[in-house]
């Protein structure tokens, strides 16, 4: 195991290579270039912003940074995923001419995302002070969250990445079980509002208390609880085992049909 360590370490310049590809391709012929980082979040998030402050009529406190929290929390875990899946198929030039340890392509989708993650918490900073708000000081522990989260985008992004070279179809489930997630997770309303046995289900999934977690430290100045540590890290470190028990089961023989 310290040898796969040390050999991902040694490509740590291909890993953020591969990252940064990523992030030039997505705004590749477009005028303003990598200025779109920025404005893409902004010009989304405002829009967010008034659709569903206007649509919904919600009792929150601070429902409209609420929202743009949540939704930024999702992005990154949607976006990272989502690049995963042609992460190796979109680099089958690279990888069947040299070798490169499997799990690289996943490593840096995550991290695109996680760089995307920053340039929309920067906005969402903006938008604090446009609101007036006052960071709590418990924001301090937010690091700690997306830590949490990039490891279960990454658990996540490794076996799609691998799947989805052999069953294109991958793409198209992952698709429809975002769609149905992003509704799950109390990114525009709180979890006490759906029916109790739905609440008990949801309660136990890593995102959902990751998004609850993160709108306690920013917005309302509370410390999660133990209870919620916990279920996030212990769900996050099974799902990640399991979603590594698969990749690393799969890998070889897909990686075959290069």
């Amino acid at each position: 195991m310290n040898r796969f360590y040390q050999e991902i370490w040694q490509k740590k310049s291909l890993i953020f290579n591969f990252a940064i590809s990523d992030l030039k391709i997505r705004y590749r012929n477009s005028v303003l270039g990598f200025l779109w980082t920025f404005l893409e979040p902004l010009l989304m998030l405002t829009v967010l912003y008034i659709v569903f402050t206007n649509l919904f009529k919600s009792q929150i406190q601070y429902f409209p940074l609420y929202i743009l929290l949540g939704i930024i929390l999702w992005n990154m875990f949607s976006r990272g995923t989502q690049i995963a899946l042609t992460s190796i198929t979109s680099r089958n030039s690279i990888l069947t001419q040299i070798y490169v340890p499997r799990e690289i392509p996943a490593i840096s989708s995550s991290i695109t995302s996680l760089l995307m993650l920053v340039f929309e918490l920067i906005v969402f900073g903006i938008f604090m002070v446009a609101f007036q708000f006052t960071p709590s000081s418990t924001m301090v522990f937010l690091p700690l969250i997306i830590l949490l989260e990039f490891v279960l985008v990454l658990g996540i992004s490794l076996p799609l990445s691998i799947l989805n070279v052999r069953y294109r179809d991958v793409q198209f489930i992952w698709t429809v079980v975002l769609q149905v997630g992003f509704f799950l997770t109390p990114i525009f309303y709180k979890l006490d509002i759906l029916p109790h046995q739905f609440q008990k289900i949801l309660y136990y999934t890593p995102m959902v208390q990751i998004v609850n977690m993160a709108h306690d430290v920013i917005l309302y100045n509370k410390m999660p609880s133990t209870e919620s540590v916990e279920i996030s890290v212990i769900t996050t470190l099974v799902i990640f085992g399991i979603c590594y028990g698969i990749f690393k089961k799969t890998q070889v023989k897909i990686m075959e049909e290069l």
